[in-house]
């Protein structure tokens, strides 16, 4: 991975690593985030879920590890198509996470998804352990890519599967001028208006912007040892899906 995605960071005139930046801007967003995510990708992102979780149908996951949980929301969707036996949800942030307990009791989830305060690049689980793992805009957010990708392929059971769901940066025209009006000038401004934090929501374009996606992905997944990996461009190549067996 470049050290342009490595150092990106939140907060540029705060100290602290990425990591602990990262936990700070998902606190400090955490109330108003499944919103403003709505709003910014314009309702089209749960299209891209559905697609992605249903891409692991095939093999029937009956305990999964959802890397990067945030709210919940992708996990929530995991056992509406899956209905696996267990998902286990990490994350970074505690903020976060107290909004998807607050989903997984209002909606009586708490013997299916259990969600967990910890490293998405050092898990804490035995190898071999999940059907599938599932990661939803999250990756780009991870401090080092490679590592996180490879804790992630020890985790994974043989023949188990990892989707990944990320933003991803368009090429053609005019799509490209549009998307970055919108993402680059719009989004930040939205952020800012409803949750009165305008960095988060320009550190996000530029998490997109620096993020190695389409084969550069690929390359670095069969790196750390996946044996393939198929790319899946979403609405214009907006969002990617990424799905990689062990």
């Amino acid at each position: 991975m470049s050290n342009d995605a490595s150092t990106l960071k939140p907060y540029k005139s705060k100290d602290g690593g990425k990591k602990e930046q990262v936990a700070d801007m998902f606190n400090n967003i955490s109330k108003t985030y499944d919103l403003l995510n709505r709003i910014m990708t314009m309702g089209i992102d749960t299209i891209w879920r559905k697609k992605a979780i249903r891409s692991l149908k095939s093999i029937e996951p009956q305990l999964m590890l959802d890397v990067a949980t945030g709210t919940g929301d992708f996990a929530i969707e995991s056992i509406r198509i899956l209905n696996p036996k267990k998902i286990i949800g990490v994350d970074i942030s505690q903020g976060m996470l107290e909004v998807a307990q607050e989903k997984i009791k209002k909606k009586g989830l708490q013997d299916q998804f259990e969600v967990q305060l910890g490293d998405s690049e050092k898990l804490q689980f035995e190898d071999n352990t999940f059907d599938a793992v599932t990661v939803a805009f999250g990756v780009r957010n991870f401090e080092n890519l490679e590592q996180g990708l490879a804790d992630i392929h020890r985790v994974l059971k043989p023949g188990g599967k990892v989707v990944v769901l990320e933003l991803s940066n368009p090429t053609a025209f005019p799509v490209k001028q549009l998307y970055h009006f919108y993402f680059h000038k719009l989004t930040p401004a939205l952020g800012k208006l409803i949750s009165k934090d305008a960095s988060a929501y320009s550190y996000l374009p530029e998490s997109v912007a620096k993020f190695p996606d389409g084969e550069r992905f690929a390359k670095i997944t069969s790196k750390v040892g996946f044996k393939e990996t198929i790319v899946r461009p979403q609405t214009f190549g907006f969002c990617t899906i990424y799905e990689a067996t062990k």
